[in-house]
């Protein structure tokens, strides 16, 4: 069987190399979220890169199930803060505890006029394939 992507490389070592040292617009896409089951109907999307600003839930971890809103995208480390989620230190500091972006739901989007484009496009995208699909059936 022949490789879909030539683009990407199949071996374990370079596959972390390239995640690891990917640029910081590299980063955004790897740092997407999924969109909770209103927004994916509202707007045909699956899934869209965090910003600050968005609300958020998280599904996964021992944080499972609370909100609140994007404080900050680390791309450096892959992680978000979000408000009120935070870690007490020993010394009684206050530190964001750093979520990675798969593992919540975006639940209310920070919409400007490029974000409104870029549903748009991956919108018209997605409708087209399943246009596509749908033909090739019938």
């Amino acid at each position: 069987m022949t490789k879909i992507n030539t683009s990407t490389h199949s071996s374990r070592r370079k596959s972390r190399k390239a995640h690891f040292k990917a640029p910081s617009g590299v980063r955004r896409t790897i740092m997407s979220a999924p969109l909770s089951k209103e927004l994916r109907d509202k707007h045909n999307v699956r899934a869209i890169p965090i910003r600050k600003d968005d609300e958020v839930s998280i599904v996964r971890g021992s944080n499972k199930g609370r909100t609140g809103k994007v404080i900050s995208v680390y791309r450096l480390k892959y992680v978000i803060h979000i408000e009120r989620i935070a870690k007490e230190k020993s010394n009684g500091q206050s530190v964001p505890l750093g979520i990675h972006p798969s593992k919540v739901q975006i639940i209310k989007l920070k919409v400007d006029k490029d974000r409104e484009n870029i549903l748009e496009r991956i919108s018209k995208g997605r409708s087209e394939h399943a246009e596509r699909v749908k033909n090739r059936e019938a």
